[in-house]
């Protein structure tokens, strides 16, 4: 029986470190390209959005380049909202986990 070869990105995950790596940076390009992506589409500038956003230019052009990877919820919220996005929590792992508020 042939034994499989792995792709590049198959042996790059398969090492536990360099997977957290990759999910960490993949998240930070996330917001990066989604804040890009929004703002040529609405044809937005940094400083009409941080205005818009009631936020430093420099958080919104930090977050644009990836330069900024330490955000609060209730600012990239603000950020998101003028560009019609919302943050929403879903469960990693449970399909169908629904939390009780009080």
């Amino acid at each position: 029986m042939k034994k499989k070869v792995k792709s590049t990105y198959e042996e790059f995950i398969g090492d536990d470190q360099q997977k957290i790596l990759l999910d960490v940076e993949y998240k930070e390009l996330l917001i990066s390209e989604l804040l890009i992506a929004a703002m040529e589409q609405d044809h937005i500038s940094v400083r009409k959005l941080a205005l818009a956003a009631g936020v430093s230019p420099t958080i919104v052009q930090s977050l644009k380049s990836g330069a900024k990877t330490n955000i609060t919820i209730d600012t990239l919220s603000k950020i998101l909202d003028v560009i019609g996005y919302q943050i929403n929590f879903i469960p990693k792992h449970k399909v169908g986990k629904q939390l009780r508020l009080a």
